[in-house]
C-alpha cells in the first residue's frame, strides 16, 4: 500500500517510515482545530475523498423531500461548528429541488449521477425512497464518495449483500441513518451483557407504535402542483421499481406500497431492532415469524399492514420481540430480560434491576446516556470517521443485520410462512 500526505488538496508520497499527524478535539464540543500541520493518511484508491482534520467537508444531497429537510437544516446549522457545507442538491421533483437549493445554497442538479461526478463532494446524503438506496449507494461508492444513507440501508437482502461487498471493496465510509445509534446506551448495555451482569438474556422486547386518526402513513398529502413531464421526472423516480402510471399517492406516500417500502418494518421497526442487535451483540437470526394485517385501516389504499408483530430467534439463545401498530400508541417497555436481572431502557439511559432471587448478587445500576437520537450527532460521527477514522455508530454490517431482521418479519407476514435464515447462502428459506 502506498501512503500519501494530503495537504491543500495535493498528495505527496510518504516514505515507509513517514507518519502524518492528525490533530483533533472532542467532536462533541462541536469544534475542530484548524492547523496547517494537520494531515491524514490515505490510500491511493481513496485519497481524493478523505479530508484532513482541518479541511472542510463538502456534501451532496440526493433526495430533497421528506426526511431530507431535517438533514439539510441540521447540516446548515453545523456549517461553522463542524466545517461542513452542502454544495449540491438533487431531486427529480423541481419544487423540492428549488426549495432545497434556496435552503442550502447548493447547486441544483436533477440527475444524481451528475452530482456524483462533482470531484469536490466528499460525502453524499441519500434520503430517497427505499427502493433507490442500494443503486445510489453503489454508484456513490464507485465514485469514491463517503455515504450517509437513510434507513433502511437497502430495500431487500440481495441488495444489502451487494452494498456490503461494494463498501468493503472501495473502502469508503458508510453511515446508515439509524440515528439512535448515536445514543451510547446500546454500546453500554452490551458491555454489561458481555460481563454477565444480566445473566443469560433470553428475551428482548421493544416497540414503535402510533395512532393515526386519518389514513395511516399518509404523512405527506399529494401536492397538486406535481405534474409528470412538466416538473417531475416520474420515470426517474420509479427507477428500479415496477413501471406504473403516475399516482400522486405513490409519489408522496410511497411508504404505503410494497414496490418501494416494507412499511412499518423498514420505516419504524428498523430503528428498534438495531438497538437490540447492538445491545446483545447479535448478527443474523436463525428463524422468525411476522403476524399482523390491515386491522384498523381496511379501506385504505395502502398495501402494508397497519399492525405487525415480529418474533426473531437468534443463535445466542434469545428471542427478540418487535411490536408495532398504527392504531394504538400505548408503549411497550423496552427491555432485555436476563435470568439474573432486567435492563430497562429509559429516556435518560437505562436501569438494571436484579431479579428477586438474585437481589443479593446483583445490585441496581443506573446508566445516564451520552449522545442521543439526533441527526446532527450521527452526521458528526460520519465526519469523524472520514477525517480521523473514528468508528461508525451504524456502519454497513449493522445496517445489514437490521435489514435481515425486518425483512424476515415482513416477508413472513406477507407469505404467511415461518422463515429461517440460511447462513451459508445468506438468504431466507422456509422453516
Amino acid at each position: 500500500m502506498v501512503l500519501y500526505k494530503l495537504e491543500s488538496g495535493k498528495r505527496t508520497p510518504l516514505a515507509p517510515q513517514g507518519r502524518a499527524t492528525i490533530i483533533h478535539m472532542d467532536l462533541s464540543r462541536r469544534e475542530l482545530l484548524t492547523s496547517a500541520a494537520a494531515t491524514s493518511l490515505v490510500t491511493a484508491a481513496s485519497y481524493a475523498q478523505v479530508s484532513g482534520a482541518n479541511q472542510r467537508l463538502r456534501v451532496g444531497v440526493i433526495g430533497c423531500g421528506g426526511m431530507a429537510g431535517g438533514h439539510m437544516r441540521s447540516l446548515r446549522r453545523m456549517r461553522d461548528s463542524d466545517n461542513v457545507e452542502i454544495v449540491a442538491v438533487c431531486d427529480v421533483y423541481q419544487k423540492h429541488l428549488d426549495e432545497a437549493a434556496q435552503l442550502t445554497g447548493g447547486k441544483p442538479i436533477q440527475d444524481y449521477r451528475r452530482l456524483l461526478e462533482n470531484k469536490d463532494i466528499d460525502y453524499v446524503l441519500i434520503a430517497t425512497p427505499e427502493h433507490w438506496h442500494a443503486q445510489m449507494t453503489m454508484d456513490a461508492a464507485a465514485a469514491g464518495k463517503h455515504i450517509y444513507c437513510e434507513k433502511p440501508m437497502t430495500y431487500n437482502i440481495e441488495q444489502a449483500k451487494k452494498v456490503v461487498a461494494k463498501i468493503k471493496q472501495t473502502g469508503v465510509k458508510m453511515q446508515v441513518g439509524v440515528q439512535g445509534m448515536s445514543d451510547d446506551s446500546y454500546e453500554a448495555a452490551n458491555r454489561y451483557v458481555k460481563e454477565g451482569v444480566l445473566g443469560k438474556v433470553v428475551l428482548a422486547q421493544i416497540d414503535y407504535s402510533r395512532n393515526h386518526r386519518g389514513d395511516f402513513f399518509l404523512t405527506r398529502k399529494p401536492d397538486p402542483e406535481a405534474r409528470p413531464g412538466v416538473n417531475l421526472d416520474w420515470k426517474a423516480w420509479l427507477g428500479p421499481a415496477p413501471k406504473r402510471p403516475f399516482d400522486p399517492d405513490r409519489f408522496f406516500a410511497w411508504r404505503r406500497y410494497h414496490d418501494y417500502s416494507s412499511g412499518i418494518s423498514s420505516d419504524l421497526l428498523v430503528h428498534r431492532v438495531t438497538r437490540i442487535i447492538k445491545s446483545l451483540g447479535l448478527t443474523f437470526p436463525t428463524c422468525g415469524v411476522g403476524c399482523g394485517g390491515k386491522f384498523q385501516f381496511g379501506d385504505s389504499k395502502a398495501e402494508i399492514a397497519d399492525t405487525i408483530n415480529i418474533l426473531l430467534d437468534y443463535p445466542e439463545g434469545v428471542t427478540v420481540q418487535l411490536v408495532s401498530s398504527m392504531a394504538n400508541d400505548s408503549p411497550v417497555e423496552h427491555m432485555l430480560r436476563g435470568h439474573k436481572a432486567t435492563l430497562l431502557f429509559t429516556r435518560t439511559g437505562f436501569t438494571i434491576r436484579p431479579q428477586g432471587v438474585y437481589k443479593e448478587e446483583v445490585k441496581e445500576i443506573v446508566h445516564q446516556k451520552t449522545g442521543g437520537e439526533a441527526i446532527d450527532l450521527h452526521h458528526r460521527n460520519l465526519m469523524g470517521a472520514i477525517r480521523n477514522n473514528e468508528p461508525l455508530k451504524c456502519g454497513v454490517m449493522l445496517g445489514y443485520y437490521g435489514v435481515v431482521a425486518c425483512q424476515l418479519g415482513e416477508l413472513s407476514w406477507r407469505r404467511r410462512q415461518y422463515l429461517a435464515w440460511d447462513r451459508q447462502r445468506e438468504r431466507f428459506k422456509r422453516a
